[in-house]
């Protein structure tokens, strides 16, 4: 399955909540997954908060072109239940 995102925000810290076209909505948190030089920048928590989505590729981007793929994201996070 193809997945893209459709929206991102930062909760806290590490920690971004991405709503994913497939209508599930999960709590992605990237502390341990921040290795390597692209992701180096990603550590300081001010840069960290600047990702966007990516109309483009349809993946949360950062600044310094770090990305990482939906697909990774979904198997990575934890669903948000949904309320009623």
């Amino acid at each position: 399955m193809i997945l893209h995102v459709n929206s991102a925000e930062h909760r806290e810290d590490y920690r971004i909540r991405v709503e994913f076209d497939d209508g599930v909505t999960k709590d992605v948190d990237l502390k341990d997954v921040l290795e390597g030089p692209v992701f180096e920048p990603l550590r300081d928590p001010e840069f960290f908060r600047r990702f966007l989505v990516n109309p483009e590729t349809r993946t949360i981007e950062w600044p310094n072109g770090a990305d990482l793929a939906p697909e990774f994201l979904y198997e990575i996070g934890s669903e948000v239940e949904r309320v009623a």
